[in-house]
């Protein structure tokens, strides 16, 4: 019985992602970027993809930069190099548009023909170093910052300088860099021009681990020593707190001047199976299961450790909100990680239901909160 309940599941997913009506942007490569410097870990050229747009939203721009975590040292960094997370050649050629990337006004009804771009992820720092010296040893380059420079210019230079409405967007570690490239994305625009941020699953919060560690804290220390990121980080922020913290949202959106939002579950789920539950061994698959089978399977330790994430997310969000007002947000408890990209967690007729009874067309609401976010005066 339960074999069969694994397979219907599968089966379910497979019917959604069929009908997904999505489309393969081709890629395109910054090439003049190398001689500035501007380049991923391996010393390869950046890359977007682009879908121009159309109709009334031909002045209209959103830049989605895309997730991928974060390499910590040289050992990472070097191993990273080496997938599409840190080359731009061994990038796929084609990347799949759906969701907010969309092109359909009934998926994406906001910004369908707007001109959208994916920026690819390669520099795994969140787009904030910026080290000249290439690492001896690895031929490591640290130029996250730069890389992102490199491809706003290529897109100013093809209309984007032009904008009348511009979003900074980005999911995981992309979301992370949305909100601290947003107030330096607002300054590449006239006053004129309405500019504005989206955080997907960026707001990572310092948490304490069940182990008693604070994983994410220790881990942005490395970060920022090893990609020269502080310089990047807001400023406001690192005259009151050490750089690694400056990486952390609770810390520095406070001080992002830019009206930015956040979309995030309470129950991220990268962050509790990565950050809540590092170093559990867990030889006997409890957490496995509470954390894939639903929550039906969670102890009641266990439900516990995963109430007290989302008390310290909440409180690490309110300190953000509690000191900008230009921050509005939409928090929600599914157990997930970016809901942005994916059209079933963004716009949908008939989203899956979640353990069969609760549909997710709570999209709906994040669809008008979106829309008063990013249609308002503010």
């Amino acid at each position: 019985m339960r074999n069969s309940s694994k397979w219907l599941r599968l089966l379910v997913c497979i019917v959604i992602l069929m009908k997904v009506d999505g489309f393969d942007v081709p890629i395109t490569i910054v090439e003049d970027a190398v001689a500035k410097g501007s380049v991923c870990l391996d010393g390869s050229p950046p890359a977007y993809h682009f879908d121009k747009g159309f109709d009334s939203g031909v002045n209209n721009w959103l830049i989605y930069m895309q997730g991928g975590a974060w390499c910590n040292n040289a050992t990472t960094c070097l191993d990273r190099s080496q997938t599409h997370l840190g080359s731009s050649k061994l990038m796929s050629t084609n990347y799949y548009f759906t969701g907010i990337l969309s092109n359909k006004s009934k998926h994406n009804p906001d910004f369908y023909n707007w001109n959208r771009v994916k920026v690819r992820y390669c520099d795994g720092s969140s787009y904030t170093g910026d080290v000249d010296a290439v690492d001896p040893n690895t031929k490591i380059f640290y130029r996250g910052a730069r890389v992102w420079r490199a491809v706003m210019d290529d897109l100013l230079a093809k209309g984007m300088k032009n904008a009348r409405n511009a979003v900074l967007a980005g999911c995981s570690a992309g979301g992370l860099g949305a909100i601290l490239q947003c107030d330096n994305f607002r300054a590449l625009f006239p006053s004129g021009a309405k500019v504005k941020c989206l955080s997907d699953a960026g707001v990572f919060i310092n948490t304490e681990a069940i182990s008693g560690t604070r994983p994410l804290e220790e881990l942005y220390a490395e970060v920022v020593t090893t990609h020269g990121s502080a310089k990047n980080l807001p400023e406001a922020c690192t005259s009151k707190f050490s750089p690694e913290l400056c990486m952390l949202p609770q810390y520095a959106a406070r001080y992002i001047q830019t009206p930015l939002f956040l979309l995030n579950s309470a129950y991220d789920a990268w962050q509790i199976s990565n950050i809540l539950i590092q170093g559990v061994v867990d030889a006997d698959g409890k957490w496995r299961n509470c954390l894939i089978s639903g929550i039906s399977r969670c102890s009641d330790s266990q439900n516990q450790a995963l109430k007290c994430f989302k008390k310290q997310f909440l409180a690490g969000l309110s300190t953000i909100c509690d000191n900008n007002p230009t921050t509005g947000f939409f928090i929600n408890s599914c157990f997930c990680h970016c809901q942005s990209d994916a059209q079933e967690t963004w716009l949908s007729d008939d989203s899956p239901r979640l353990d069969n009874t609760v549909r997710t067309d709570l999209i709906l609401l994040r669809g008008i909160v979106m829309r008063m976010s990013f249609k308002s005066n503010s």
